[in-house]
């Protein structure tokens, strides 16, 4: 028998699937202790995953597990970030990208709203003399809108 008749079968191994490492399971419990600490204390707590040894097998089975809720927060400042509820009212998968969309960083958030979807004083200062401004330019002589 030639050479060139010999069936040749190649059998490709696949890379092991990624397990579980068992973090993301004990993170679960922290995330619960952390809302029950907001619930009795009113102290939030911040979880930043990617100081974590979670893998992408963890990160996925985390999101899975806690689910996504009804509010989602998008903020566009030098790349985007994504405060997403999950779940579990007062736990927040929040996530800050590059312009190029590569991830910044990573936290669970466990606090009612997050602090950077908070309007900040000075912030709401502007607003106001904006506001005051806006409302001036409106008033005619006598007082009224549209005057």
């Amino acid at each position: 028998m030639k050479l060139e008749h010999i069936p040749v079968v190649v059998h490709r191994q696949s890379a092991p699937a990624a397990r579980l490492s068992g973090h993301a399971r004990v993170l679960m419990g922290e995330i619960a202790a952390s809302l029950q600490k907001l619930l009795e204390h009113g102290e939030s707590t911040t979880i930043d995953l990617l100081a974590m040894p979670l893998n992408a097998t963890d990160l996925e089975w985390l999101r899975q597990q806690l689910g996504q809720g009804e509010v989602r927060i998008t903020l566009s400042a030098d790349g985007e970030s994504t405060l997403q509820e999950t779940n579990c009212p007062g736990v927040w998968w929040v996530q800050h990208h590059d312009p190029a969309g590569g991830v910044l960083s990573a936290f669970i958030e466990i606090t009612p709203v997050p602090d950077l979807a908070r309007a900040h004083q000075d912030d709401m200062q502007s607003g106001l003399e904006r506001l005051t401004r806006q409302i001036e330019e409106l008033t005619g002589p006598q007082g009224r809108v549209g005057g």
